[in-house]
């Protein structure tokens, strides 16, 4: 099951190595595109992702990708 769209574009975030992310899935955050609790309540709970590497990640908001939490592109067939 995928989340509400909260946007149509990727966010772009300066992630730091061995840091984790916590991806909103639900789509209700008003942090996008991370989780702020919005989710309470129903069937999604964020996504804990882990930066490998420091640099630049494309979070999708559009929550449609396949690759979570990152953008596939997913958001161009809305």
């Amino acid at each position: 099951m995928k989340g509400e769209v909260a946007g149509t574009v990727p966010i772009k975030v300066d992630v730091e190595a061995e840091k984790s992310y916590f991806w909103c899935t639900c789509g209700k955050s008003s942090n996008q595109p991370f989780c702020d609790g919005s989710h309470q309540g129903t069937e999604f709970a964020p996504m804990k992702w882990t930066a490998d590497v420091d640099g630049a990640k494309f979070f999708c908001t559009c929550k449609q990708t396949d690759n979570g939490p990152l953008c596939d592109g997913s958001h161009n067939a809305l």
